[in-house]
């Protein structure tokens, strides 16, 4: 399931989100989207995990958690049109 994460601290790091995310089972991609021009983080980002149960678990339990500084908003990522 791929997942998208917002209110991301601009200092957080891919590393830092994957441990995170691992607590709650395998990680298989971990993107945080960055600003084309500056390379500063936009905020926001993408976790993939291969199993769908332990990736709902990880969206139950990490939905408003404090990260950062910062309480972070995980849903379902919606497909690209």
């Amino acid at each position: 399931m791929n997942m998208y994460i917002s209110n991301l601290s601009f200092r957080l790091g891919e590393q830092e989100l994957e441990d995170l995310f691992s607590k709650y089972g395998e990680v298989s991609s971990v993107k945080i989207i960055k600003d084309r021009e500056t390379g500063r983080s936009r905020g926001f980002g993408f976790v993939e995990m291969p199993n769908d149960s332990e990736a709902q678990a990880a969206m139950e339990a990490l939905s408003n958690y404090e990260l950062g500084g910062r309480n972070i908003n995980v849903s379902e990522a919606r497909q690209k049109n």
